[in-house]
């Protein structure tokens, strides 16, 4: 794996072999490049959560973050994204992490050697998120095979929604939904859609989604008829199964997805998730430059990688 485009780049082997690499991270092992190596973070949406792990994990592993603000860079000049990158790779960037408001932008850089890491491209895929995911739901379960999992809430809009039941259901996993019938997407089964009661009552884990303000125009009826209706209310929490988790992207929109006295309950799993984020990051990091497919970039900067 050079880049990581979509869940589809990645064996289930290597995935196993990344959430091992994240946890030796966690548990303490040291990672560093001896050559000087180059990344840069080109976010053309707003994050929080992805850009400043991302961010954390390459100066965990002595990496050089080249500073790059898209609003004051020559993107405003009418640069395209692809002579972006191949500027940057002509500057000597090994990887760059990119978040896009365009579906499947990597398309467009099919001629680049520097390692393209998906941050998220619109409603389409966030691999790194997956990643997490898996690594959280691993954590927990010690398996996936069998596992019921329930996504709930704007599953159209969703980047998180098409990773996660793509890697999940090749994990074994039986992934199903609930959304309000405007939010789901007709692409998945119609019998993967089931009601919020059969969610709460049956499920081993129950990943909310952020209703997604900034990708469509409808309020939905408003956020308290969405609480009540498609919610993680106080009540719900007490109905679901012994050993069920609650696991959220974030960021949340408390007393809409989830009620705010539960996001950091017993059953919550949402900070675990961003803790985890930032050494699964530094697992695809790794993996990235230290792929033997590198590219000039790679090959001239990266000579020789150790564990400590």
């Amino acid at each position: 794996m050079k880049h990581l485009r979509k869940m589809s780049d990645v064996t289930n082997d290597e995935i196993m072999a990344l959430i091992k690499d994240a946890t030796n991270f966690q548990n303490g092992a040291k990672w560093t490049p001896e050559s000087l190596t180059f990344v840069a973070n080109l976010f053309y949406e707003s994050s929080t959560r992805t850009k400043c792990s991302f961010e954390v994990a390459q100066r965990r592993l002595g990496l050089q973050v080249l500073p790059f603000e898209v609003g004051t860079s020559s993107v405003n000049k009418g640069e395209s994204l692809y002579d972006t990158v191949k500027t940057l790779e002509s500057l000597g960037v090994s990887a760059v992490v990119i978040r896009h408001p365009e579906e499947d932008y990597f398309n467009q850089l099919q001629n680049v050697n520097t390692a393209i890491i998906n941050g998220g491209d619109g409603c389409g895929n966030h691999p790194t998120q997956s990643l997490l995911d898996i690594m959280t739901i691993y954590q927990e379960f010690k398996r996936f095979a069998g596992l019921k999992i329930t996504i709930i809430g704007d599953i159209r809009h969703s980047r998180v929604a098409r990773s996660n039941e793509d890697i999940l259901q090749r994990f074994g996993a039986e992934v199903r939904f609930v959304a309000p019938p405007e939010w789901m997407d007709e692409s998945y089964q119609p019998n993967t859609y089931i009601t919020m009661e059969e969610a709460i009552q049956t499920s081993d884990v129950i990943m909310l989604l952020r209703i997604q303000h900034e990708r469509h125009d409808s309020d939905n009826g408003g956020l308290d008829e969405y609480h009540q209706k498609y919610g993680m209310t106080i009540q719900r929490e007490k109905e679901m199964k012994a050993g069920a988790i609650i696991m959220h992207p974030a960021p949340i929109n408390r007393g809409v997805e989830i009620a705010s006295e539960l996001v950091e309950c017993g059953r919550s799993r949402i900070f675990k998730q961003m803790e985890n984020g930032l050494y699964m990051r530094m697992a695809v990091l790794k993996k990235s430059l230290t792929s033997n497919e590198g590219g000039m970039a790679h090959d001239n900067l990266i000579k020789e990688w150790k564990m400590a």
